[in-house]
């Protein structure tokens, strides 16, 4: 559990710094921000969605996750959430950092290492990163992006415990397709950051779910 807490801490860290370089940002800074991070989180969705294996796959786990989500209404909590703390981009700034930390080869690869051999190296170079990476989210967002890193210490935390038993998403199988689904999420987040359309991307995340559950069935056939 060591790695896991390291990369909240950085997050923590990196968010900090975020929120306290915004009070100092002016306006027309900020808004060059928001281009740049919502231009860079559409070209990082590209390169995630063109790993897929099965495009079939990732739309129908988008398409039952969606439902479910809808049913849950998890945007509407998470916005609720931003409303209650009086910062209005909490989910925006929440759901980003937290598929951005989350989904991809070096969290589900690097956290299974860690459980299995011990060695972290793949999850300190993560931590690196996100901790970068949370300061100019944060600078946008606020504390939406701080708390993702108790989603980061929960998820990780989760596959370090259960290594052994989760292994098989290291597979280019089930990692690719659960890497595009994400990819598609982040996407989605592109469009809303840039004020194109707000795709309620929250409302998605169980899909991050549901995608190995079906290749798992795919695969059985």
């Amino acid at each position: 559990m060591f790695t896991p807490i390291i990369n909240t801490i950085s997050i923590v860290i990196g968010s900090l710094i975020g929120i306290f370089i915004k009070k100092g940002v002016p306006k027309n800074i900020q808004n060059i921000l928001f281009y740049a991070v919502g231009l860079s989180t559409i070209g990082l969705s590209l390169t995630m969605i063109l790993k897929t294996n099965n495009f079939l796959i990732v739309l129908s786990s988008l398409a039952i996750g969606g439902i479910i989500g809808e049913l849950i209404n998890i945007e509407g909590k998470l916005k609720k959430i931003g409303d209650t703390i009086k910062e209005g981009d909490f989910s925006t700034g929440f759901v980003t950092s937290s598929l951005l930390f989350l989904v991809g080869p070096l969290t589900i690869i690097g956290s299974i290492t860690a459980g299995l051999t011990n060695d972290g190296s793949l999850i300190y170079m993560k931590s690196l990163l996100d901790g970068i990476s949370s300061i100019v989210l944060s600078s946008i967002y606020g504390l939406g992006v701080l708390l993702s890193g108790f989603s980061v210490l929960v998820i990780q935390g989760l596959l370090v415990i259960f290594s052994s038993k989760l292994s098989f998403l290291t597979t280019p199988a089930y990692l690719n397709d659960l890497i595009a689904a994400g990819g598609v999420m982040v996407l989605g987040i592109g469009l809303k950051i840039l004020e194109i359309k707000d795709t309620r991307v929250g409302n998605f995340l169980p899909a991050l779910l549901i995608c190995p559950l079906l290749v798992f069935l795919v695969n059985l056939f």
